[in-house]
């Protein structure tokens, strides 16, 4: 039996059909292996029935304890304020689709006992469609950016930490929500088992190329200074550039005689420079316009009603 007592911290969202069989997979795994635990599910805003199914499994299930969110605020959002309710000495993070199998938290938790802070679970093989795997690399290279840790290759939803850092970001307050880059205020002590990764057999993914991409520019813009970086990178080449252009131009006027003639070398020329301040434009806009949703002091998340008296 594991030494630790554990939250188990589930966002859902439309996964009526789902949460039913993932509880009691879940429940049979967990009694198995630790001393005491609670199952923090977390409803974002969901179209159809989940909350109501929320409500009937916390009252089938004593551990179960539900959070419904006004509106959907976004997976990581849901996960804070899970996160945030948990009461026990480790926090288990895992989706509502029944693909990441309840079955090997305990290899999460062997690895978390080695000394190790934060635990993902990598999976072995993506069971995902070729745009969606696309998109997840795209995001976990956001992440290895916005985290600055090599261990972001292996993220994923399927996470274990001790619950303690946490204290690293009670007070962080802001519209978007990255809880790996999170964690990396707290700890540098990250670990990474393999675990199986199983094919949805309800429903379909909630996440699009185009949100898992929307969601990596996010992290970007949100955590990290890199395309700051990129922009001035840029802007420092296409000056080295135009100096070269420079030199051409007045070298050949001072041993040909000759001017460098053309309409279409000035456009390019100038359509160059122009599209690289352009973009220069658009990173910092980017910027700013995080600072402008920080400034509004839009919530993070509202929660609407638990299944318990008290978060």
């Amino acid at each position: 039996m594991s030494a630790f007592t554990l939250s188990i911290v589930i966002p859902a969202y439309n996964s009526e059909k789902s949460l039913p069989t993932l509880l009691a997979r879940l429940t049979q795994a967990l009694d198995n292996y630790s001393q005491a635990y609670e199952v923090i599910l977390v409803n974002d805003g969901s179209r159809d029935n989940t909350w109501q199914v929320i409500r009937t499994l916390a009252e089938q299930y004593p551990t179960v304890r539900g959070l419904d969110m006004m509106r959907n605020f976004g997976q990581h959002n849901a996960l804070l304020a899970g996160i945030r309710s948990a009461r026990y000495d480790v926090v288990v993070t895992m989706d509502d689709d029944l693909q990441n199998p309840p079955e090997e938290i305990s290899l999460l938790l062997q690895k978390l006992a080695e000394g190790y802070d934060v635990v993902y679970g990598a999976r072995e093989m993506e069971q995902h469609g070729l745009w969606r795997n696309l998109a997840s690399q795209v995001t976990k290279l956001a992440l290895k950016s916005a985290m600055g840790v090599d261990i972001a290759r292996q993220v994923s939803a399927y996470r274990a930490f001790r619950t303690h850092l946490r204290q690293a970001f009670e007070t962080y307050r802001g519209p978007n929500v990255s809880i790996d880059v999170l964690l990396t205020w707290a700890t540098t002590r990250f670990g990474a088992v393999t675990v199986r990764h199983e094919a949805r057999t309800v429903g379909t993914s909630n996440y699009t190329f185009r949100k898992l991409f929307t969601h990596a520019m996010n992290m970007m813009t949100g955590f990290s200074v890199l395309p700051l970086q990129f922009a001035s990178w840029v802007g420092i080449s296409f000056a080295f550039f135009g100096g070269l252009v420079l030199v051409y131009v007045v070298g050949r006027y001072l041993i040909q005689g000759v001017s460098v003639q053309g309409f279409a070398f000035l456009a390019s020329t100038i359509a160059i420079f122009s599209g690289a301040q352009l973009l220069a434009l658009g990173i910092i806009g980017e910027y700013l316009a995080r600072m402008h949703f920080r400034m509004m002091e839009r919530p993070t998340y509202v929660i609407r009603e638990t299944t318990f008296k008290s978060v």
